[in-house]
């Protein structure tokens, strides 16, 4: 089906259900329609064509939500774009992707200001919360779809138009420009169809809670809830506090958030204030998550934990660890597991290959690939970028990892992360999962430096619970030395950092991801290159 299409479904079922709920303002299935509609047939009677890329720019709001699914009702292309991103990596992928429309919000009227005067290919700059200059307002834009036939929007073939571009989705851009990933319909509707089946959670009263940006995976769970026949709660933003509170008012059932988010949640002072007890599907993807705070969050916030892995090129759902495997893990079966990201799930298969092309056998490390429906068509304009992805008739995810005999997959570090010390192999990954067991550690990275001795050594950067911002000073609640013995028992000395430094913050990319190029940089400032 179109991506639209999983909306509409809803919609017809039950049309006064509550699908967003935005401060004090709620918007039934029925009237978030309507807004869609509206908005598509101006976008047509505009000139908008198919695949036509259409930005939106904006804090988290129920309008990004309208404009979303207006832009894939039109039949164009959603582009996603992030606030926090510096202006020139936007006005970049703007120009690259050809991005001929803007929805944003007034209080990015600078930014958009400078995005119009540098992408010459934007024609529509919409503003969604009012007149903003000289700009329209969604209401007078709607306005001007008013007169088209409600037969404009009907445009799908009888199988859904699956290969009909319906978003073109930036990568991160950690080690370079960000590629535009295109998303078909056939990859949305088969990450849609496994999310419906994945992430019931055996509720008939489905309510998300949306504080993560919108403009990344939190977008793509209000999108999976629409489908579901769900309510979306709009937070504006991440702020540890409110979503504890926020679960209990509104009987939340669905939550998503990066593991970085959810362990702010796990160390602020009120965790345990609340009944968490409505939560049915609390999922984690983003980066893999440190087993001893995922048994942690089975304690405080019961038996709701789970973790997905995917990425933009196959996006969320590659595998899936279930709520129930999490509990029993923490329980002691099989804990294990609580280092894995799951099992592959049904519309993709997952192996693990060697440089060469090979498929490794059980417990072999080696990058995992993956083949199916899930996965994207290629990159825009990019051909020889989309070919090194497509080697060996597999889809190359970048990370490394294993396989048991279970089927579960267990990431152990990106490809590009990984510190060859003294001509061993240190998965950063493995060794933070180390670190983060400490429990007065609030957050961790660890890196590869510069050492004449061994080449390269692992180097961990570490923030302690409750130390203020401004005094990085450890004091007494945990040492660099006590940090070393611990992994030295933990892991083996190969794997041990050779040294500590205790931070305010782990630096972030706009995507709320470790950024481990700002943190390798002033240790690699003097180097020719970035292996030694």
């Amino acid at each position: 089906m179109r991506a639209i299409d999983y909306f509409d479904k809803s919609a017809d079922r039950d049309p006064d259900r509550i699908a967003i709920l935005d401060g004090g303002t709620r918007y039934s299935y029925r009237e978030t329609r309507l807004f869609t509609e509206r908005i598509a047939r101006a976008m047509l009677a505009c000139g908008a064509e198919r695949e036509q890329r259409a930005a939106i720019y904006a804090h988290n709001h129920a309008a990004v939500l309208f404009c979303m699914l207006g832009i894939l009702r039109a039949g164009a292309a959603w582009v996603p774009i992030n606030f926090r991103n510096a202006a020139d990596a936007n006005v970049e992928f703007l120009n690259y992707s050809e991005t001929a429309w803007l929805f944003y919000h007034s209080r990015f009227r600078e930014q958009v200001e400078e995005i119009r005067r540098r992408v010459p290919s934007l024609q529509h700059t919409i503003c969604i919360d009012g007149p903003d200059g000289g700009h329209l307002s969604l209401e007078s834009f709607m306005e001007m779809g008013d007169a088209c036939e409600p037969n404009e929007l009907d445009w799908a073939d009888a199988h859904g138009n699956l290969d009909q571009m319906m978003g073109l989705v930036p990568t991160g851009g950690t080690t370079g420009p960000a590629r535009g990933v295109r998303v078909t319909n056939l990859a949305w509707g088969s990450m849609t169809e496994m999310a419906i089946h994945y992430w019931k959670g055996e509720t008939a009263d489905p309510v998300c809670l949306c504080t993560a940006p919108l403009s990344h995976a939190a977008g793509v769970v209000a999108f999976t809830m629409f489908a579901l026949g769900g309510t979306n709660v709009i937070l504006p933003g991440f702020d540890a506090s409110q979503v504890l509170q926020a679960i209990e008012r509104y009987r939340v059932t669905h939550l998503f958030l990066p593991p970085t988010a959810f362990y702010a949640l796990l160390a602020h002072p009120d965790v345990g204030r609340f009944n968490y007890s409505s939560l049915r599907v609390f999922m984690l993807a983003g980066s893999p998550v440190s087993p001893d705070k995922l048994k942690q969050g089975v304690e405080v916030f019961g038996p709701c934990m789970c973790q997905s892995y995917g990425q933009t090129e196959a996006p969320m759902l590659l595998t899936w660890l279930d709520a129930r495997t999490v509990a029993a893990s923490a329980a002691g079966d099989h804990p294990e597991r609580l280092r894995s990201c799951g099992r592959p799930t049904a519309s993709v298969r997952v192996a693990i290959m060697d440089d060469d092309g090979h498929l490794l056998p059980l417990h072999e490390i080696g990058e995992i690939v993956a083949r199916g429906s899930l996965v994207t068509a290629g990159y825009h304009n990019l051909p020889q970028a989309t070919a090194e992805i497509r080697r060996h008739g597999w889809h190359h995810t970048g990370d490394v990892g294993y396989i048991d005999e279970d089927g579960y997959v267990y990431i152990v570090d990106r490809k590009k992360d990984m510190i060859i010390s003294g001509g061993f192999n240190v998965y950063c990954a493995e060794v933070e999962a180390g670190i983060m067991a400490l429990p007065q550690v609030q957050e961790c990275a660890v890196i590869g430096v510069p050492d004449d001795k061994w080449g390269e050594a692992v180097k961990a950067l570490v923030v302690l619970k409750d130390v203020p911002k401004g005094n990085p000073k450890p004091g007494e609640a945990l040492t660099e030395s006590q940090i070393i013995a611990h992994c030295k028992a933990k892991l083996g000395s190969v794997k041990s950092p050779k040294s500590v430094e205790f931070l305010t913050e782990i630096p972030k990319t706009p995507a709320g991801k470790t950024d481990r190029k700002a943190l390798r940089k002033k240790f690699w400032a003097a180097a020719d290159r970035e292996v030694h």
